[in-house]
């Protein structure tokens, strides 16, 4: 809940199927299962063998995709996007038209060094259109001097920096790439003969696919009428899956790396149970990612769990609060404490994140109005001291509460009678990554100020943390 107020968003969630009569239709199956992953826009390009077709719109799956948009969206392929970019132009997937034929790509990540490729790139000739960093690789691939695809793409990949996962489609073939890191969520999956890729595996779930594996970190995968090739473009190293996933992008019904997202959370509700022994009456998890390890912690104490706060699923995503009291009225629109379950009572308060304080405060505030007469707040990660170049809208260290006041000036800011945060060591122990899994590093940059590849201030204007 901080994350969708606060403003600490993930970029987008992508998804493809090849080999399918119903393209179209398992895509938008496929997307309205990560629409959590973006609520701004949406798109659906798709290829019958002769043509790609797409179409997009600012809005939800289920707002932009009616019978009636898609009823000229007919081929056995396609590839899906929802991301949280403004502006039409950035909604994906990105489609481009040549002599040589058409091209579709969307993506889910963020490249480092994204503003110096667009300046060279820029200085070579090249006209963008949007701006976002998915262009970049189609400019790119574009000028690689090779004559397949493939060998185009693989060149063009060798140039980024950053986290990625790529989903490039032709009339002919579809081309999955996954950053060298693998610091983003990307699984491959089947339905009969088709084959499916998703940002997250709960989207094989509503359209009946069997999930094959995760796709590996520099991994390039090939899909065709003739199936499916892969090979590694580059040499993974220091592979550093998003944390954050864990803790609060992905849904609870996924499982990233061999771990479930539900079981990974109730964990760490109890291993912050471990950490933090507080005497009170009743646990309640901030809605949705805090539930799961609210539940865990109530578990591991024996306090009772109860729904202390219920989440408003009907306000609109894009309302307007152009003053301090509509911002604090709409807080009070998307949560409302239970008084029959926190009047009177000594309240644990769980929640996933801390990024700039101002919700907590009001969460706080909103559960003492309705009687609470002691909120201890619980962190199910450590405090967020360092900006996300990966992805994640967090990407400045001014912005970040944990990165400029102590945790007992945070505790006095959001008005809580305790304020405990989840150690690191915690955190990564109670995730339970497999020790034997080929992708089992953690990016915990955010946290420790540790990046996983190579930052240059230069490049993203910010002044790095020294470790």
């Amino acid at each position: 809940m901080p994350a969708e107020i606060e403003g600490l968003v993930e970029e987008c969630g992508v998804f493809g199927v090849w080999g399918h009569s119903d393209a179209s239709q398992i895509t938008y199956y496929g997307l309205h299962s990560l629409q959590h992953r973006g609520q701004e826009g949406t798109g659906i390009v798709v290829t019958d063998g002769s043509k790609l077709k797409g179409a997009k719109r600012e809005g939800l799956v289920t707002e932009v995709f009616t019978a009636d948009s898609m009823k000229d969206l007919t081929g056995n392929a396609a590839i899906g996007h929802v991301t949280t970019a403004a502006g039409y132009e950035n909604i994906q997937p990105l489609l481009f038209h040549s002599q040589s034929g058409s091209m579709a790509l969307c993506h889910n990540g963020s490249l480092i060094n994204g503003r110096a490729l667009r300046h060279q790139l820029e200085g070579q000739g090249s006209i963008f259109q949007t701006s976002s960093d998915t262009e970049i690789l189609a400019h790119l691939i574009r000028r690689g001097g090779f004559s397949s695809l493939k060998d185009r793409v693989k060149y063009a990949l060798s140039m980024l920096k950053g986290a990625y996962a790529f989903l490039i489609m032709t009339e002919t073939e579809l081309i999955v790439a996954l950053d060298p890191n693998g610091m983003k969520p990307l699984s491959l999956g089947k339905i009969g003969d088709a084959y499916v890729v998703a940002s997250e595996t709960c989207a094989f779930d509503i359209i009946g696919a069997k999930f094959v594996r995760d796709i590996l970190p520099g991994e390039l995968l090939v899909i065709d009428n003739n199936g499916l090739q892969s090979e590694m473009f580059s040499v993974a190293s220091n592979k550093a899956m998003c944390t954050m996933e864990y803790i609060y992008f992905s849904r609870p019904d996924s499982n990233i790396n061999g771990v479930n997202v539900h079981s990974a959370r109730k964990r760490l509700g109890k291993q912050l149970a471990l950490e933090v022994p507080i005497e009170a009456d009743v646990v309640t998890g901030v809605p949705d990612s805090s539930i799961s390890v609210a539940i865990g912690y109530a578990e591991a104490t024996g306090i009772p769990y109860e729904m202390g706060l219920i989440k408003n699923r009907y306000v609109g995503r894009t309302f307007i609060k152009p003053s301090q009291a509509l911002r604090d009225q709409g807080v009070k629109m998307k949560l409302s404490p239970v008084r029959g379950v926190v009047e009177g009572k000594r309240v644990i308060m769980v929640d996933d994140s801390i990024v700039r304080g101002t919700t907590s405060k009001r969460i706080v505030n909103l559960l003492k109005e309705a009687g609470a007469t002691e909120v201890h707040v619980v962190i199910s990660s450590p405090p967020i001291k360092n900006p996300c170049f990966y992805g994640i809208d967090m990407s400045t260290t001014e912005e970040l509460i944990g990165a400029n006041y102590s945790v007992e000036e945070i505790r006095e800011m959001i008005g809580a009678d305790s304020l405990t945060f989840l150690s690191v060591e915690g955190m990564v122990e109670a995730i339970g990554r497999k020790e034997d899994d080929e992708s089992r590093g953690q990016c915990l940059a955010c946290f420790t100020g540790k990046y996983p590849t190579e930052i240059n201030p230069i490049l993203t204007g910010e002044k790095i943390p020294t470790v």
